[in-house]
């Protein structure tokens, strides 16, 4: 990326420290792979040079999840501009004039008495690169990438990872691994008896690079079963000494081979074929009773909804929250004793287990087969098992539900904050009925609402769920006589 006075940033505590210095703060989040970005970044590097009292910083978005989430960064180019300590302004797209003009208001124009716009401008976009940006918004339909793997590149990883029912993407071939960890892997596999097929992440390092992101997993190797991550060297190691790992294959219809390539035996129906008189001991069944009825979607899976440990367990959390549900989990890799005996109770000798009011639906397979068929729906609503509102839902009904809403810090009765109050006063002057919303009671409210809108501060007002804006603007239609027909027409 360009030239200029601009540094790239390094740790969320580098950053946080340069932006509470109250020094400009300019921030660039980028990708590599995005054209967009990259033409910005000449013109952000431009104004660096315009700007020298301010300090020009740039993040890889996707290098640097810790960041971005801070700043709620979802798509590429975005901007942040901090001054005094506080984040002043932000940014979204491919917008040169905005850029400039948002750079000079916190680090101040090129030269004392000019307008904001910084003369430099025409020098920093430049002609071509501004007709760069226009033609790539054209192109995309935006002047923002959303960030992960381009679509052509992610669907070619899926058919890579989907091409043979056990594939390992490995350093190196089976035949002559090019690390110790993918060496141990591939004789993990042939212990198992089973084929596979592999790819050679050192050939291709665009595969190398976007599978990490793809599968969410930053080393290889990495071994997938039917399209699923099973883990890495590690996890396969544990899974191959408890057996597990033949389980897995068995349950998921992987048939084994001898040396001379004949099949030895037919993979399972994903059942374990332990009798129904279990013989585990009263206290243990009386647990595992309780834990089965401890919610009414209950999964039992390797890890937890936040860090599944394997990608079948991963599969059926993602798709507990596609439909919405609340749903409890408990981490089998934490209690031998319940991963044990659940396989037996249950008559399921593979995880996850998900289950419904006390009674078992299946593992992934059979959840991924529900859900695409609409069953998984139409059992949890016969079940009773209502679907949650996600913050999104929830906001689109809080300010829908009165045609002019305010959030606020306090009620009207009692503002928290003199803006609050200047809103209210105005509305009440003016004789407009309002709902209203104490942003200070709700605090995952508070934090959303910033990023669903788009807009940083509080108070909000919203006119039949489109907001108007804040305290200024407010103010500024009401001193012009114009506030009562904008929230009336």
């Amino acid at each position: 990326m360009g030239g200029g006075s601009v540094k790239d940033v390094k740790s969320k505590q580098e950053l946080d420290g340069l932006v509470q210095s109250g020094a400009p703060v300019v921030l660039h989040f980028w990708a590599s792979w995005c054209e967009a970005s990259k033409h910005m970044d000449e013109v952000f590097s431009h104004l660096s040079t315009d700007f020298p009292h301010a300090h020009f910083l740039r993040v890889e978005a996707e290098e640097q999840p810790e960041i971005s989430e801070a700043y709620a960064v979802s798509a590429v180019p975005f901007f942040v501009f901090a001054k005094d300590g506080k984040i002043a302004d932000k940014l979204e797209g491919a917008d040169p004039s905005s850029l400039a003009n948002k750079v000079a208001k916190v680090a101040g124009s090129v030269n004392p008495g000019e307008p904001a716009a910084p003369a430099s401008l025409g020098m920093a976009a430049g002609s071509t690169i501004l007709e760069t940006i226009k033609e790539l918004a054209k192109e995309n339909g935006s002047s923002q990438v959303k960030i992960g793997a381009g679509d052509t590149l992610k669907k070619r990883l899926q058919q890579l990872i989907e091409s043979n029912p056990i594939m390992l993407f490995m350093k190196g071939n089976p035949e002559e691994p090019k690390c110790g960890f993918s060496q141990k892997v591939v004789d993990i596999l042939k212990e198992e008896k089973v084929k596979f097929g592999s790819f050679d992440i050192l050939s291709d390092n665009e595969v190398r690079e976007g599978l990490k992101k793809f599968s969410n997993w930053p080393t290889f190797p990495q071994l997938y079963c039917k399209g699923e991550l099973l883990g890495g060297c590690d996890i396969a190691i544990s899974m191959h000494e408890s057996g597990e790992l033949k389980e897995v294959f068995r349950d998921h219809g992987i048939d084994t081979f001898d040396s001379a390539g004949a099949k030895v035996t037919e993979a399972g129906s994903g059942k374990g074929g332990t009798s129904a008189a279990t013989g585990l001991n009263s206290t243990l069944t009386s647990r595992l009773e309780s834990l089965i009825h401890s919610s009414p979607v209950m999964l039992f899976m390797k890890g937890k909804p936040e860090e599944p440990k394997c990608g079948f367990s991963r599969k059926v959390v993602d798709i507990l929250a596609q439909e919405k549900v609340e749903f409890q989990t408990f981490d089998i890799l934490s209690d031998e004793e319940v991963r044990q005996g659940l396989k037996v109770h249950s008559n399921w000798s593979s995880y996850p287990q998900l289950y419904i009011k006390g009674e078992l639906i299946g593992g992934s397979d059979i959840v991924l087969e529900m859900q695409k068929s609409g069953e998984l729906k139409k059992v949890l609503a016969e079940k009773g098992i209502v679907q949650k509102d996600t913050l999104e839902d929830r906001l689109k009904k809080l300010i829908s539900s009165s045609p002019v809403m305010l959030f606020m810090k306090g009620t009207p009765d009692a503002p928290k904050c003199g803006f609050s109050s200047k809103v209210v006063n105005a509305l009440t002057e003016d004789g407009v009925s309002f709902g209203s919303f104490d942003i200070l009671t709700d605090e995952e409210v508070r934090q959303g609402l910033k990023v669903f809108s788009n807009w940083p501060t509080f108070p909000q007002l919203y006119y039949k769920g489109e907001l108007i804006g804040g305290s200024d603007i407010i103010l500024e239609l009401k001193n012009n006589g114009e506030l009562k027909a904008t929230l009336t027409e």
